[in-house]
């Protein structure tokens, strides 16, 4: 049970915070529901009963997130060369709602475009699990939206840099790290 001012993540959709707790009445039945406030401005309204099924969970400490860190500062996991499983095996990672494994999803991505680029799902798939570890980071971080992006960006550079990927096609290595502009398409 959460109560009002807490932080939780809500899967699929990032962090945010309760502003409130209300009886709502629809179809028919009354039921308890969390209104969250999240990131740009959004609320949700989420079944008090089904918070836990759903995967609401409290957001990360402070130590959590340094571990997220880790995991950005590592070589990115192996991937299906098949994109369209790719996709699937990347989708279940952020449904499952862990934030180490978005985490994954953000840098196996990340590294992926600078290889080699994206498909159009895959780049929005990248845009969303930035968003979602960015919500989650701020909160966890006490920081702002603009300090936790540059810092993901710096781990993801550093990190790309250090394992020297290669564009197999071509045989060039790839050295420097342009973060993601959900702008160009």
């Amino acid at each position: 049970m959460f109560n009002v001012g807490d932080k939780i993540v809500y899967p699929m959709h990032g962090a945010g915070t309760i502003v409130s707790i209300d009886e709502k009445n629809i179809l028919g039945e009354t039921e308890s529901y969390y209104t969250l406030e999240m990131p740009g401005a959004v609320k949700v309204m989420v079944p008090t009963s089904k918070a836990e099924d759903i995967g609401v969970r409290s957001i990360i400490d402070k130590e959590s997130a340094g571990k997220v860190f880790k995991i950005l500062e590592n070589d990115s996991t192996e991937m299906s060369m098949n994109w369209n499983k790719r996709y699937r095996d990347n989708m279940e990672k952020m449904k499952s709602g862990d934030i180490y494994e978005v985490a994954d999803v953000v840098r196996n991505l990340s590294f992926k475009q600078k290889e080699k680029g994206l498909s159009t799902g895959e780049k929005k798939m990248l845009l969303n699990a930035r968003q979602i570890l960015v919500s989650e980071l701020v909160l966890a971080e006490h920081a702002s939206q603009d300090e936790v992006e540059n810092l993901v960006d710096s781990t993801l550079l550093a990190s790309f840099s250090e394992n020297q990927h290669t564009d197999k096609a071509e045989g060039n290595v790839v050295k420097k790290f342009i973060p993601f502009d959900s702008t160009l398409d």
